[in-house]
């Protein structure tokens, strides 16, 4: 049957079970817009590239689909670049298609013109400049298999306008997918296995490291299941919120930077750490040198390039994480660490009694209190999603998720203007969920205009604006390590209330904790997006902060702590 390349484009988009994409037309996409309508597949016209690209994200995230994203050709397609860098650092399956110049102009600086694959090569797991129709069929498929097989990420389709209104005879080709040297699931060696075994059953003071590579691989019951056996407590990475519900007795909390004290503490003193689906990051690890200085280290991983990258290990286990851990799970004898869990326990009981010590109030609206009490009120089932800065790190530490992918935000690239579109997105997918959305005076403002978004879509979510006056994090570095001169961090911002009325949604400001708990009620009743501005103190800090250059448990943890 003959069909041209952008309908043979939707029907391998369809067959891949795409029901929705976010994008913007332009000319160089026009053939694939013009087809589209005789398709089941929804779009949602955003209103900046970038915006769509995190709303696709937000998408994949909160569905564990695949991710689709659109653009015009030139400026269209470098809009896109932020969010693609930002969905390889958290390893988010996603497709992005572009429009290119017809394929007899490449080269030749026509209008729109610009190298997209060459400008994302470094920035995808792999990308196509598809100059023939006759490309199409097996580019998309091919595109769609490596973003959410092995480690996901994304990849780039860009498709040339000749190519889109090019006519074929056609049949849909359902060849399976082979790439000469791919393995996305290599099997752990039983080496590998046995060395990591026999570390385990040695251990007296174990600990779990997970990250977000536990919920990629669905591997939350068996991280679960292995925790309990062995009774090793787990901390989780920022994008590792919710692989192990918080109310969970071996749940400790959040690792790194501004993760919970007591937390770093138990790194710094375990015998053994058992790092699974999670890279060692920089903002995890602290002073490389001083990192778990009493530890031996086993890294369950699917990418062997992430392997020693930052930290050396003792035993790596390189395969998909939930299959490992179903052949760990029977290997292991079970264990009992009550002494370990025990002195764990008391440091987070001191932690918190000085915590509660040192928070002055004094009538102010604290970031802290407002996440606090969100938390508490917020209706379940909930997705909260965060921009990036103090309110982000907050949300991490006081949200308390008990559900996979219920906790989205921008970990690797920390993109500010990432938490709107992203919430947008994942209310897409789970449109029966209630969504926060948690952003600063700052990083809302990048990309406020996708409320237009949310209004002419119909799309609920709830966003809470902290209005601090300030870009909260970087001021934050500025009073500790630059003698508070606060250069360029002020930040005037509209009124956030009016803002929301003038896209017709309800709009509320909040000045003191007595309104908290109502607003967030309010809110859920409002059949609409509703924009909530928090007015809060404007040097408020959060802590526990690691400083850049400073080992995992030399924390600060309240302002007078600050070391010249």
């Amino acid at each position: 049957m003959k069909k041209t390349g952008a309908q043979i484009f939707w029907e391998c988009l369809v067959k891949e079970g795409v029901d929705v994409v976010f994008g913007f037309p332009g000319g160089f996409n026009l053939p694939i817009y013009d087809a589209m309508p005789e398709y089941p597949v929804k779009h949602i016209l955003v209103r900046h590239e970038q915006g769509g690209a995190h709303m696709a994200e937000g998408y994949a995230r909160a569905s564990g689909k695949v991710g689709v994203a659109m653009s015009t050709s030139g400026p269209g397609a470098t809009n896109l670049v932020t969010g693609i860098a930002n969905a390889l650092m958290d390893s988010i399956p996603m497709v992005f298609i572009t429009g290119q110049v017809n394929s007899f102009h490449i080269g030749y600086d026509a209008f729109q013109e610009i190298d997209v694959t060459g400008i994302t090569m470094p920035i995808t797991k792999h990308n196509y400049l598809i100059t023939d129709v006759r490309e199409i069929n097996h580019a998309v498929r091919e595109a769609f298999y490596l973003a959410k097989t092995g480690r996901p990420g994304p990849v780039l389709l860009d498709i040339t306008k000749d190519a889109q209104v090019a006519v074929l005879d056609w049949e849909y080709d359902d060849t399976p997918i082979k790439l000469l040297g791919y393995d996305p699931t290599p099997t752990p060696a039983e080496s590998d296995l046995e060395g990591a075994m026999k570390l385990i059953q040695q251990s007296k003071k174990p600990l779990i490291l997970a990250g977000q590579g536990v919920m990629m691989s669905g591997a939350m019951d068996e991280l679960k299941a292995f925790a309990e056996k062995e009774q090793i407590p787990i901390a989780v990475t920022l994008l590792g919120i919710g692989c192990i519900p918080a109310e969970h007795e071996l749940h400790l909390g959040m690792m790194g930077m501004h993760g919970e004290s007591w937390v770093n503490n138990a790194i710094q003193q375990a015998d053994l750490l058992i790092a699974c689906g999670m890279r060692f990051d920089d903002r995890v690890i602290g002073r490389v040198q001083s990192y778990a200085p009493h530890a031996r280290k086993i890294h369950f991983e699917l990418d062997q390039s992430e392997v020693n990258k930052n930290v050396q290990v003792d035993v790596a286990v390189i395969g998909d994480l939930k299959g490992t851990l179903q052949k760990v799970i029977p290997m292991v004898q079970p264990m009992k660490h009550d002494d370990w869990l025990e002195s764990i326990d008391e440091m987070r009981t001191e932690s918190k009694e000085l915590t509660a010590a040192h928070t002055v109030r004094n009538g102010k609206l604290l970031v802290s209190d407002v996440m606090k009490t969100l938390s508490d009120s917020c209706s379940q089932p909930s997705i909260v999603v965060t921009d990036v800065g103090q309110h982000q790190m907050w949300a991490a530490q006081l949200f308390q998720r008990h559900d996979p992918f219920s906790f989205i935000s921008s970990g690797g690239l920390g993109t500010m203007g990432y938490g709107l579109p992203a919430a947008l997105g994942a209310k897409v997918a789970c449109p029966e969920k209630s969504v926060w959305v948690i952003v600063g005076d700052g990083g809302f403002q990048m990309t406020q205009a996708e409320l237009s978004t949310a209004a002419q879509w119909g799309i609920k979510v709830n966003v809470a604006i902290m209005n601090n006056g300030f870009l909260g994090m970087v001021r934050q570095w500025q009073e500790l390590f630059y003698d508070h001169r606060y250069t360029a961090t002020p930040i005037l911002s509209p009124d956030f209330v009016k803002i929301g009325e003038a896209h017709g949604l309800p709009s509320r400001l909040v000045t003191s904790m007595d309104e908290v708990a109502d607003v967030v009620a309010w809110a859920e009743k409002q059949p609409e997006t509703v924009v909530i501005e928090f007015r809060v103190e404007p040097e408020e800090n959060v802590y526990p902060m690691v400083s850049v250059g400073s080992a995992l448990d030399e924390m600060i943890l309240y302002p007078e702590e600050k070391k010249e």
